[in-house]
């Protein structure tokens, strides 16, 4: 069921899996184990179900069975804005174990169907085929690579799998719950244009890919601490993915309205969290300062004389550092 291109690149990498013990990850841990695929695993408790405490017994008993690592994370309470959150929490405790014990890899269970979620939900938005194209099989990340060997296949051709092969699993019933908007999705648009029209929307997505592999010119983006820039591709489109993919990689998800401004924009503050300044040929990417810091006069006029974008000052003054690395005087 999995891919032999996956297989050969997971073959002679070190992997994580993120296991839930739900149908999707199961499924991935018991194909791999199928494929001689070596792989630890790392599982997260939010605690907010009794049934949390049986799965992540079945993670340890697995990983046991199997003799794999099984990294837990106890997450704190979230209050609001759960899944965003959790998603927040989940990455991080993810990376700082690829962080530290020197993971090439993780590997993630989404499927078909939360592409084709993804796919619906930014659709109604309103999207381009970039944005609508969503997840990839292979991500690639500053030190490691996102991979999703499930990406080709339906959750419920993973259902038949494991009922054939007897193979336990547990369903969150938090699923159900269609007040999120992704559960709504599925259970009212996605599934059923799914289990009726499975093989044309495998083959749309053939096509989208490689549609949007022709449209977007792949660009390197230097970073440096919390600072990133990159030479402007003069294809908008590109421009605006690879900010999208580089703000994402630090957990910043641009809205639908954000990009769009950023087709006309030469300056704008996201989330009043970064600042992306075209300066140039270059496309500066920081975190924005608002705060009463005062320049220098020096400072200051070479700030004017270089017309770098006001809103971009109060970092550069903050990080001299990295604005002398830049060598734009």
């Amino acid at each position: 069921m999995l891919k032999n291109n996956t297989l050969d690149f997971l073959s002679s990498s070190k992997n994580l899996l993120a296991f839930s013990a739900g149908v999707d990850s199961t499924a991935l841990f018991f194909l791999l184990k199928e494929s001689k695929i070596k792989f630890d695993i790392a599982i997260v408790d939010y605690g907010l179900r009794e049934q949390s405490k049986e799965e992540l017994s079945y993670a340890k008993e697995l990983s046991e069975k199997h003799n794999l690592k099984c990294f837990v994370k106890t997450s704190e309470k979230i209050d609001s804005n759960f899944e965003a959150n959790a998603r927040a929490i989940r990455y991080d405790f993810f990376e700082n174990i690829i962080k530290e014990h020197g993971y090439d890899n993780l590997l993630t269970a989404h499927h078909l169907g939360d592409r084709f979620e993804w796919f619906m939900m930014q659709f109604c938005k309103g999207a381009g085929c970039v944005e609508l194209s969503g997840m990839k099989t292979v991500d690639k990340k500053d030190n490691y690579s996102i991979i999703r060997p499930l990406l080709h296949l339906d959750k419920s051709e993973l259902l038949k799998y494991l009922k054939t092969k007897q193979i336990k699993y547990y369903e969150d019933q938090s699923n159900f719950d269609k007040s999120y908007t992704r559960n709504r999705f599925r259970h009212e648009f996605t599934n059923p244009l799914i289990s009726e029209y499975l093989d044309g929307i495998k083959k749309s997505f053939e096509y989208i890919d490689s549609d949007v592999d022709a449209l977007i010119e792949q660009i390197e983006v230097n970073v440096k601490d919390d600072f990133a820039c990159f030479v402007s591709s003069k294809n908008k489109r590109s421009d605006i993915y690879t900010i999208d993919k580089y703000l994402k990689s630090i957990g910043y998800m641009m809205s639908a309205n954000e990009r769009e401004l950023l087709k006309t924009s030469e300056s704008l503050v996201v989330g009043r969290k970064y600042i992306i300044s075209i300066y140039k040929e270059y496309i500066f990417i920081a975190p924005y300062i608002n705060e009463e810091i005062s320049m220098n006069k020096e400072f200051k006029d070479k700030m004017r004389k270089l017309n770098i974008d006001p809103k971009l000052r109060l970092y550069f003054y903050t990080h001299s550092d990295i604005f002398e690395s830049l060598e734009l005087a």
